[in-house]
C-alpha cells in the first residue's frame, strides 16, 4: 500500500499562518492550508485525504464525523489533564504559572480529552503575542516530530483541572490587586492581535493597556482611552 502523505493544517492565527510556509517547505509530503470554517467540511477532506489534519489554535467546534473519520491532532497549551477548556494562556498567567507544557493531542469528544502524543516545554515571559509566536515555532517542531514518527497517543492519566473560557468583560483590571506584577500579569496575558486587552473604566470611558514593561516602582504601558457607547 502506498503511504499518505498528505497532511492538513487548519488554522486562523497570523503566528500559525506564517509558520505554514516553514512547514511545507521543511517537511516532506504534500501540505494543504485550510483558513475557513466553511473549507473545514468532510467532502473538501475526502479530495485532499490527508493523513493527519493539524489544528494549531484552531478556535472553531470541529464536526464529530471529521475526527471520527481523521486523525485529527490539536495543541493545547496546558500541561493536560490540567488547564482542560478555553484560555489557557490566559488562566495559566492569572494563576501565578511562569512555564508550561504544549500538549499534543488526538481530538476526541471529550474537550482536550483525548490521549497525548507528546509534550514540550513552553516559557510564559512576555506579552500573549511573543508567547503565542513561541509556541506557534514549538508546535511547528511537534508536527515535524509526529509526522516523521506517527507516534501512538497515550491516554491522559491524573485528575483533570479544568479552565473557563474567558469573555471580554474579564478584561477590567480587578481593583483588588495590591502589587504590580499582578497588573503587569494582567495586562500582558491579554496583550494579542484580536484578544480584548486589559482596561479600566473612567466614567464615560474606557482605558485600555498594551505593551506593558515592568519597572521597579511601576508600569510603563500604551494607552488607548475611548469613549463608551451611550
Amino acid at each position: 500500500m502506498k503511504e499518505n502523505k498528505n497532511y492538513v493544517v487548519a488554522t486562523i492565527r497570523k503566528w500559525n499562518l506564517r509558520e505554514f510556509k516553514k512547514i511545507a517547505e521543511t517537511f516532506s509530503g504534500n501540505w494543504h492550508l485550510i483558513t475557513e470554517v466553511e473549507e473545514l467540511t468532510i467532502e473538501h477532506l475526502k479530495d485532499l485525504n490527508p493523513r493527519y489534519i493539524f489544528f494549531p489554535h484552531w478556535s472553531h467546534k470541529v464536526p464529530t464525523n471529521i475526527f471520527q473519520v481523521y486523525e485529527c491532532v490539536c495543541f493545547h497549551e496546558t500541561d493536560l489533564p490540567y488547564g482542560r477548556g478555553g484560555s489557557p494562556l490566559q488562566n495559566l498567567i492569572f494563576r501565578g504559572h511562569k512555564e508550561t507544557q504544549i500538549t499534543a493531542l488526538k481530538m476526541s469528544e471529550g474537550f482536550d480529552a483525548g490521549p497525548v502524543y507528546l509534550k514540550k516545554p513552553l516559557n510564559l515571559n512576555g506579552v500573549a503575542e511573543e508567547i503565542y509566536i513561541r509556541a506557534a515555532k514549538i508546535i511547528t517542531e511537534m508536527i515535524g516530530e509526529i509526522v516523521l514518527k506517527e507516534p501512538n497517543p497515550t491516554p491522559q492519566t491524573g485528575e483533570p483541572t479544568i479552565f473557563k473560557r474567558r469573555n471580554p468583560d474579564q478584561s477590567v483590571i480587578p481593583e483588588n490587586f495590591n502589587e504590580l506584577e499582578e497588573v503587569y500579569d494582567f495586562v500582558r496575558m491579554l496583550d494579542a492581535e484580536d484578544y480584548p486587552l486589559a482596561k479600566i473604566k473612567y466614567g464615560n470611558f474606557e482605558v485600555k493597556f498594551s505593551n506593558p514593561v515592568l519597572r521597579a516602582e511601576r508600569i510603563e504601558a500604551i494607552v488607548e482611552i475611548t469613549k463608551t457607547k451611550d
